[in-house]
C-alpha cells in the first residue's frame, strides 16, 4: 500500500533571524507532487514501513516504525547542500501474519517499492530509502533494474551493490525475508543474464554461518570483516571499495544500521557485539557518492522499539543527510 507524504510530520526549529543560511530540512522539503517541489536533480525520500521480513527471519520486529522515526530527526537538521528535497511518502507492508504461507504482503510491498523507485529515477530524482527491515534491498534493486532495463534495453548493466552490514543476507529460505535479499538479487540477475556484483563491508564472523561464507565465495562476493575495518585499516578498506567501484557502472548503496557498534546503534533487530565505527563507515559512504556512479541508496533496520534516547534514529538521520548532501554536491539540482 502506498501512503502519500504527510507534511505535518516535518517539524523543527525556525531561526528566522538567521535568514536563508539558518534553514533546516523541515523548511525546504516538499511533497513529491507539490507545485514547488522541483524535479530532476533533487533528492526524493521514500519510506519502506515494513518489518514482515524481519519477522520471517525470526528477528525483533518494530522496524516498520523506522521511516517515521528518521523523518522526526531529519526535520531539525540544518540545510547544508540539500536544497532540492521531496518526500515521496511510504510504501506500507500491510501483513496480517508474515509467517502464514498465504501471506504475500511482503512480496507485494517489495514490488510496489520497485515500481515507485523506477518512477522516481525516471523523473531524474535520486531516491533515498528509509527502512524498515533489510528486505527493502530487494525492492530497491528491483526499482533500479526496472529503470535501467527500460532506458537501456538489450544491455546487461554492471550494477554494483555496496552493502555496509554485519550480515551477508544471502540466506537460503523457502520465503523471502530480511536475511535473503542479496541471494534473491543474485538469482534475479542470473535470470536476466546480468552479472552480479556484490560488496559487503563489515561482515561479522559470529553473525554468519559457514554456509553463508561459502555462498558468498560462490557468488564472487567482495567482503571485509569487521575485525579488518578498524581505523588503522581504513585506507585498506577504502582501497577494496575503490577496486570494486572501478568494475561497475551503476551503484546501489544500502546501509544496514547493525553494521555499527551496539553502543552507537542499539535500536536494530540484531545489535552488533563489535561493529564498525562511524569514523570508518562515513568515509566509505563518501567514497561511493564521490564515484559519481551512485543511483540510489537506503538505510535499513532502524527499530525505534529498541532504541535508547533515539540514538540509532539520530545516526540514521545523520547518514541519510550525509548521502543527500554528497549527492547534491556531485549532481546539483537542475
Amino acid at each position: 500500500m502506498r501512503r502519500m507524504a504527510d507534511m505535518n510530520d516535518w517539524q523543527g526549529r525556525v531561526d528566522a533571524e538567521e535568514g536563508a543560511r539558518g534553514r533546516r530540512w523541515h523548511q525546504v522539503v516538499r511533497a513529491l507532487d507539490a507545485p514547488d517541489a522541483g524535479d530532476a536533480g533533487g533528492v526524493a525520500l521514500i519510506g519502506f514501513a515494513c518489518d514482515a521480513g524481519v519477522a520471517r527471519n525470526h528477528g525483533r520486529t518494530g522496524a516498520s516504525a523506522g521511516p517515521a522515526a528518521i523523518r522526526a530527526l531529519l526535520g531539525n537538521l540544518p540545510v547544508r547542500r540539500t536544497e532540492s528535497l521531496v518526500d515521496a511518502g511510504d510504501v506500507v507492508c500491510a501483513s496480517a501474519d508474515p509467517h502464514a504461507a498465504d501471506d504475500t504482503a511482503l512480496e507485494v510491498a517489495q514490488a510496489e517499492l520497485a515500481e515507485a523507485l523506477a518512477g522516481l529515477l525516471g523523473r531524474g530524482l535520486f531516491p533515498l530509502g528509509l527502512g524498515g527491515g533489510h528486505e527493502i534491498a530487494f525492492g530497491s534493486f528491483g526499482g533500479l533494474a526496472r529503470h535501467l532495463a527500460q532506458h537501456a534495453p538489450g544491455r546487461a548493466p554492471r550494477i554494483g551493490i555496496v552493502n555496509l552490514d554485519a550480515h551477508f543476507d544471502l540466506r537460503l529460505a523457502a520465503r523471502a525475508s530480511s536475511g535473503t535479499p542479496f541471494r534473491q538479487i543474485a538469482e534475479d540477475c542470473a535470470a536476466r543474464g546480468w552479472p552480479f556484483h556484490y560488496c559487503c563491508l563489515g561482515v561479522s564472523d559470529y553473525a554468519n554461518t559457514e554456509a553463508l561464507f561459502e555462498r558468498a565465495r560462490q557468488l564472487g562476493t567482495v567482503w571485509r570483516r569487521d575485525v579488518d575495518m578498524d581505523l588503522a585499516q581504513r585506507e585498506a578498506t577504502l582501497a577494496t571499495l575503490g577496486a570494486f567501484l572501478d568494475g561497475v557502472d551503476h551503484v546501489y548503496l544500502t546501509i544496514c544500521l547493525d553494521v555499527l557498534p551496539a553502543a552507537v546503534a542499539p535500536g536494530v533487530s540484531a545489535p552488533a557485539a563489535r561493529g564498525v565505527g562511524l569514523e570508518v563507515i562515513e568515509p566509505l559512504i563518501d567514497a561511493v557518492v564521490a564515484s559519481g556512479k551512485l543511483r540510489l541508496a537506503d538505510v535499513a533496520e532502524l527499530n525505534p522499539r529498541f532504541d535508547i534516547d533515539a540514538h540509532t534514529a539520530r545516526v540514521a538521520a545523520r547518514l541519510v543527510a550525509r548521502v543527500a548532501d554528497g549527492v547534491a554536491a556531485v549532481r546539483p539540482a537542475a
